[in-house]
């Protein structure tokens, strides 16, 4: 039964490094939850350092699309869904124009541009009622959902927009992005599947670290309801400006 098990996990890997996968699955889980962002961002710098570099984003697509889907299930009651219904046709817009504009964007000013606009979402002043509407969501989706064809630095940018709109709701805030989260991440199996890439080698592994995820989201959300929303803010914006600091260094170096 055990040589079944290891059978069924990639090759290329030792059973450490699968131990490794799957604690931080759970940990990233937790951080996202307990403080609405980053642990994506961690998670796919540690895949970076394990896994063949064709496998990262079809894994970590695969694995952050188990996690956000299931902490929105867990929140859904918190989910405003009206921004569920814009950001939707927004990300099928962006989906649509990265693939028929199949143009080669600069990616350290892209960087640089994300970037400063987190900045200013978490420490400038709050965005005109105009931009944060239901046509701003579709906007902002159409854009960020875009981007993230050309940069894998989106989901920062998304939680950073979103809680300027829910800012006083630390509940809504991480359940809105969850489930906007799994919108964007929905289609990379798809894409990914029809591209060739072999998911079944990674089927396991990936179940592995989504069940990790699930105890770790479980964890995060009680940390999260012992936050009053001040607090939340502070930890958000601070995790966020360390996420910006570290794209400007990626873009200048």
């Amino acid at each position: 039964m055990q040589d079944v098990f290891y059978n069924l996990l990639p090759d290329m890997l030792s059973g450490w490094q699968v131990l490794l996968l799957v604690i931080t699955a759970a940990f990233t889980s937790f951080i996202t939850a307990a403080v609405g962002v980053g642990g994506g961002v961690l998670l796919l710098a540690v895949l970076s350092l394990v896994i063949p570099v064709s496998a990262i984003i079809p894994v970590h697509g695969l694995v952050q699309l188990g996690s956000n889907a299931y902490r929105s299930v867990l929140l859904w009651r918190n989910i405003d869904w009206q921004t569920v219904l814009y950001f939707l046709p927004g990300s099928i817009v962006g989906a649509a124009l990265a693939a028929v504009f199949l143009i080669e964007l600069p990616l350290a000013a892209l960087q640089i541009a994300i970037a400063s606009f987190i900045l200013f979402l978490c420490w400038g002043p709050r965005l005109p009622g105009r931009v944060l509407s239901n046509w701003g969501v579709l906007l902002a989706a159409a854009i960020t959902t875009f981007l993230s064809h050309f940069v894998g630095a989106t989901g920062p940018l998304v939680a950073a927009f979103i809680k300027q709109k829910f800012a006083d709701s630390r509940h809504t805030s991480v359940a809105s992005f969850a489930i906007t989260m799994t919108l964007q991440h929905a289609p990379k199996a798809v894409v990914y599947g029809v591209a060739g890439f072999a998911f079944k080698e990674w089927l396991l592994l990936v179940a592995l670290m989504i069940g990790a995820g699930a105890l770790g989201t479980k964890l995060g959300l009680l940390q999260l309801n012992k936050l009053s929303d001040q607090r939340f803010t502070l930890v958000f914006n601070t995790v966020l400006t360390v996420l910006a600091l570290r794209l400007l260094w990626q873009a200048f170096t």
